[in-house]
């Protein structure tokens, strides 16, 4: 089943993110599909912590990123936004090099509120972050 509301651009969605942290970290948005959307981060510079391992807040912010973006494709931009308003993460495993690589798609899709479940994985497909990120639904005044 299509959750998007319009349909997704790639090409726009990158765009959105110059300017901030999100293009900062090198995130970009790679590939969605009917009730999913994924996105990758380099392991670098940017994004590791002192131990040269990727930063658990580096996760977090692919996560939310990944899950605020989701959140706001499935209502109606002209009527509704989408803000977060709880995030968690369990960090499973070290990345060290490469890129992870962030999938989203949605556990429970309400009126008012949304739930969306973000799996993050090396290139190897081995599970290094787990997240969930509850949005609140609201109407533009």
């Amino acid at each position: 089943m299509d959750i998007w509301h319009s349909p997704i651009n790639l090409v726009q969605l990158n765009e959105m993110s110059v300017g901030t942290a999100v293009a900062h970290l090198g995130i970009e948005f790679t590939d969605f599909g009917p009730n999913w959307l994924s996105g990758r981060m380099p392991v670098d510079h940017r994004t590791i912590q002192p131990f040269h391992l990727l930063h658990g807040g580096a996760s977090v912010l692919l996560a939310e990123t990944l899950g605020s973006c989701a959140s706001n494709l499935c209502v109606d931009s002209a009527k509704q936004y989408c803000i977060g308003q709880e995030i968690n993460a369990n960090h499973l495993r070290a990345a060290r090099k490469g890129h992870v690589i962030g999938r989203v798609s949605p556990i429970h899709l309400g009126r008012s509120s949304q739930v969306w479940e973000i799996r993050i994985v090396d290139e190897e497909e081995r599970l290094i972050c787990i997240s969930r990120l509850t949005m609140a639904v609201l109407d533009h005044r």
